[in-house]
């Protein structure tokens, strides 16, 4: 017995000694990209492996000679010969083939890649490396809106930060509830809060423009619920974008374009928002494997001006004394209360009539005066000032900006079996933005200084920083990757060419309006194994540890305060202090106009304002058999501020046959509210039916909170169910994909409407809540609160199609739709405070209702060809964009009434307007002029698409009242103008393509 199981010993010492483990990397030939996915499989036997994201393979072979066979769809197969022991690493290159390509994807699952058609999940697989350098869109949020259906972004205009940050939606959710990863890897959010009238209103999301496009090789969109795999936010699904890995080559990209429009420079036509960007991408080899790619770009876009001439009343005949007083040398500023100046002043304004100059000689007192000056006198005034009503014009459209960005991917092997990896970036991204124009006739002008008025500017620096390192590796039988990122977004307000009118003639007119800070940095671990139990097993887990900090900087004290007419600032020492008026009476507003800065209140320590949590999770896959896939994941996470959550996910694939799938996944997900929702404070202007208002937003741990009975903030959590099925036909080329969803949330977080400041303080509460306002500056309040329930559903569908023909042209066509709805269910819920003091419609108001369920396209399409042949190619896509509806309302059907329904006892209007969906065509034709330059030309919106132009005043009576159950309406009716006097041409609260018309482009693509 001894002697056997000595000679049983040495052969298995044997056996160990002469097998060996092959490995190696498997890449493109022509762009050298790695190729995830790729199978790697002994001929005649089920041994084999498939690549990781960075194309590597592992394989462990016993003692022979072996014929091992290399497979990617899309991609010509290769045999090669393996004797052992003997040559150990193994570097292949695969050439395309000319079959249709399908692509590997490496997101939603951690078994290494699979078919996109045969994840048990719906992921689109975007070649943004491609697109860069062939469609006239030059961003990330611009080429993701026209190419997935199922995300929506655009440029926002008069919304404050929201002009400089575009919100980025998926699958109709918000753009919270989207979680963005870089290179597999959490990427940090934005620092902004979309507070303003905007779709996205109320949350905080990943600024995808951060990342220049030029560093992506392709991006891949999980359609599906992921927070059981990927931790918060991952409830609508996830983003994961592949830098740059390829080396030797120098690309360059020079565009120029501009909006040639009909509706150019305020519809009088021409060129307007020139936008110029240079990119540069390099790639050097480190040693035998290693590189470091990287990418620098650099941006310059002029504003685009889409308002009409302004209407309505500019200058009042006070105004125009104080006109002459000024071209007489005299101050304007002491006019107010010098009655003999004043009418002296009016001799000199020749067109009043006699009875109006009668009447100003006869005034006995500063009243009288008021009630005579305020006589409109702007087509008057405008004539002798030699001005038009176009120089009163806002700045409607795209915000003007500057930006720099770099960005470095890096890997470097320590040995076959470790691998060192880094990446990150900076960029800086300057913004301007215009706000509503104060005009010469109200009380946030101090004609002293601006004598005509003035139009304030947003003056933003954005500065975006983010780096990642990590080691991955084998151990063992396992796969292993350690990394640590960290991310941090910085937003800065600078207020240009405006004033605080309380300050008068001390007025400067920049300030400091300080700032907003985000920093986020994750650990993670994660552990891989593939094992051979029946059709292939794989195992993953690990851990993650996340730190997240929020901060908010005071601006300078002129920029928020509030100053008596001594100079003396309104606050706790000076309560009584007298606040300047105009000439009219009116108390002037503190704080710089367009955005008073952040005060000293509003100032948060990024030492209070954090976050840690902590995750463990378990992700597994199993091919049961050859046809049928399992996936099960179950994540456990522990915040320091909202306790502990456990989630799941279940995911299945059928193969039906062996080009048809049918999959399905259920999940379920867990959000925080952000530290942006937790802790953001702050007063801001906003115009609501061009009236404005100071409105601040309170933290939902205030005591204003308290006093009106805001409950506490909570967490979202959320319940996910999808189905589909994917089939392909190889023979023709065409592969179809179609996937449904249905997504419920639960307590989701949204802003609320505003709660006006008590007007008499009857009660200890009335009492204290407006000593809160007041000490804000603000004369209405909004807070972050759980105040509704969601469902959202909808159906994906995407169709690819190649052709080759005998020429060797390749024509590639792709269809992608959906089909969505987000609503509200259930009531409202509000606390019984809210209740009984009947705010529950100002806790989540019809306003509200209509930017989460209708802002944003429910239906989107898009059909693009991609013809190549010899050096010329051509691209043309046509995209339909759905209807979206308006928050605000109006009388659409014209019978002098703004519909309403009875809401809470109350009466609440509904008719809002509805903007019908538009076509919009993209063309581009490229030449390959010499083999390293290549010349594209084209346009966006070809065709000079508009979205339907808003309402101009009506005149309707709106609902007053609910008397006996009926409403009553106001008599007589009031004027109502969506378009703030012919400024707002196009709907400002909506999103579905923009408002610049068609823009025509040249790029040159240089490749060295």
């Amino acid at each position: 017995m001894k002697k056997l199981l000595f000679s049983l010993g040495l052969s298995l010492l044997a056996t160990i000694a002469w097998s060996q483990g092959i490995s190696g990397q498997i890449i493109d030939a022509t762009d050298r990209s790695p190729l995830p996915g790729v199978s790697v499989v002994v001929n005649g036997t089920t041994t084999g492996t498939i690549t990781d994201s960075e194309g590597r393979y592992n394989l462990d072979l016993s003692t022979g000679s072996y014929q091992l066979t290399i497979s990617f769809v899309g991609y010509s197969s290769q045999v090669i010969k393996v004797t052992i022991p003997g040559q150990s690493v193994f570097n292949i290159e695969l050439s395309q083939s000319s079959a249709i390509l399908d692509e590997i994807v490496v997101t939603g699952s951690r078994a290494g890649g699979r078919v996109k058609t045969e994840s048990p999940v719906p992921v689109d697989v975007i070649g943004i490396a491609q697109m860069t350098t062939q469609v006239p869109q030059n961003n990330l949020n611009q080429i993701l809106n026209v190419v997935a259906p199922s995300f929506t972004s655009n440029t926002s205009t008069v919304a404050d930060g929201t002009d400089h940050i575009d919100p980025a939606q998926l699958r109709g959710l918000g753009p919270d509830q989207v979680l963005v990863l870089l290179n597999g890897k959490r990427r940090h959010t934005s620092s902004l809060v979309n507070v303003n009238g905007t779709p996205g209103r109320g949350s905080v999301g990943t600024d995808l423009n951060a990342i220049p496009a030029y560093a992506i090789e392709r991006i891949e969109v999980l359609r599906d619920g992921a927070s059981a795999q990927y931790g918060s936010d991952a409830i609508a699904g996830i983003i994961n974008v592949k830098m740059k890995e390829s080396t030797g080559k120098l690309n360059l990209s020079l565009y120029g374009g501009g909006n040639s429009s009909q509706g150019s420079n305020n519809h009088t036509g021409g060129l307007d928002g020139e936008n110029f960007q240079l990119d540069a991408n390099y790639g050097v080899r480190i040693g035998k494997k290693g590189f470091i790619n990287l990418t620098a770009s650099g941006l310059m876009r002029k504003p685009t001006y889409r308002a009409d001439f302004a209407t309505g009343s500019i200058f009042n005949a006070y105004n125009a004394i104080e006109y002459r007083t000024q071209q007489n040398g005299g101050n304007v500023g002491g006019l107010v209360s010098n009655m003999a100046a004043i009418k002296a002043g009016a001799q000199q304004v020749s067109y009043l009539d006699p009875s109006t100059q009668a009447a100003i000689v006869d005034a006995s007192s500063i009243s009288d005066l008021q009630k005579i000056l305020n006589l409109d006198v702007t087509d008057h005034e405008l004539e002798y000032r030699g001005l038009q009503r176009s120089d009163f014009n806002m700045r409607i459209g795209q915000s003007q900006l500057k930006s720099v960005q770099f960005f470095a991917n890096a890997g470097l092997p320590i040995n076959d079996n470790h691998e060192l990896y880094a990446f990150g970036g900076y960029g800086l991204r300057k913004g301007n933005a215009a706000g509503f124009y104060r005009r010469p006739n109200q009380s946030r002008t101090y004609t002293g200084i601006f004598i005509n008025g003035f139009l304030p500017e947003i003056h933003s620096d954005v500065i975006d920083v983010s780096a990642a390192a990590g080691i991955r590796g084998k151990l063992g039988e396992f796969s292993y990757d350690l990394s640590n990122t960290f991310g941090s977004n910085t937003f800065n307000y600078g207020v240009e060419n405006t004033i605080n009118a309380t300050l008068l003639e001390n007025s400067p007119t920049s300030f400091d309006a300080g700032g907003l800070n985000f920093k986020q940095n994750t650990i993670n671990l994660d552990l891989n194994r593939k094992f051979d139990f029946m059709h292939g097993f794989n195992l993953a887990f690990g851990a993650e540890a996340r730190f997240e900090s929020y901060g908010i900087k005071a601006g300078a004290l002129n920029s928020y305060t509030r100053y008596d007419i001594n100079g003396v600032p309104i606050d706790a020492n000076n309560q009584d202090g007298t606040i300047p008026t105009d000439f009219f009476g009116n108390a002037r507003p503190g704080g710089a106009q367009v955005f008073p800065g952040f005060s000293v209140k509003n100032e948060t320590d990024t030492e209070d304002a954090n976050r840690q949590s902590v995750a463990a999770y378990l992700d597994t896959e199993l091919d049961v058999t050859e046809q049928w896939l399992i996936g099960a994941a179950l994540r456990f996470e522990n915040y320091s501020d909202f306790g502990n959550t456990t989630n799941f996910k279940v995911a299945t694939r059928y193969k039906v046959a062996r080009n048809f799938n049918i999959r399905g996944a259920i999940s379920t997900g867990f959000r925080a509210p952000s530290l942006a929702q937790k802790y953001f404070n702050s007063t801001s202007t906003q115009f609501v039916g061009g009236i404005p208002y100071e409105v601040g937003t309170f933290t939902n741990a205030s005591n204003a909170a308290k006093l009106l009975g805001i409950p506490e903030l909570k967490q979202e959590e959320s319940r996910s169910f999808s189905a589909g099925f994917t089939a392909k036909i190889p023979s023709a080329n065409l592969t179809i994909t179609a996937d449904g969803y249905f997504i419920q949330i639960d307590d989701r977080v949204v802003l609320t409407d505003q709660f006006s400041r008590p007007a008499v303080g009857n009660t200890s509460s009335a009492i204290q809540l407006q000593q809160l306002f007041d000490q804000a500056n603000a004369t209405a309040a909004t807070f972050f609160s759980n105040a509704i329930d969601t469902e959202s559903k909808g159906i994906d569908l995407v169709i690819s199609h190649q052709a080759s023909f005998e020429n060797g042209a390749t024509l590639k066509t792709d269809l992608a739709g959906t089909v969505s709805q987000t609503k509200q269910v259930g009531a409202i819920k509000a606390s019984a405070i809210l209740a009984e003091n009947q705010q529950v419609n100002r806790y989540f108001s019809e306003a509200s209702r209509v930017y989460l369920q209708e802002a944003v396209p429910r239906v989107k399409f898009n059909w693009s060809h991609t013809l190549t042949a010899d050096k010329f190619d051509l691209f043309v896509r046509n995209a339909y964009f759905g209807k979206v509806t308006d928050p605000n309302t109006v009388d659409v059907n014209g019978d002098g009434y703004i519909g309403a329904i009875i809401v809470e006892g109350q009466a609440v209007e509904n008719e809002h307007p509805v903007w019908g969906g538009r076509l919009i065509t993209d063309l581009s034709v490229g030449y390959q002029v010499s083999k390293i330059l290549k010349v594209v030309v084209g346009a966006n919106n070809l065709f000079d698409i508009y979205p339907e132009r808003n309402y101009n005043p009506t005149s309707a009576k709106r609902p007053s009242a609910v008397v006996d159950g009926k409403i009553v309406y106001t008599n007589p009716a009031t004027t109502v103008d969506l378009s703030n006097s012919n400024q707002f041409v196009y709907s400002r609260n909506t999103s579905q393509f923009g408002m610049n018309g068609r823009l025509l482009f040249a790029r040159l693509n240089f490749s060295f």
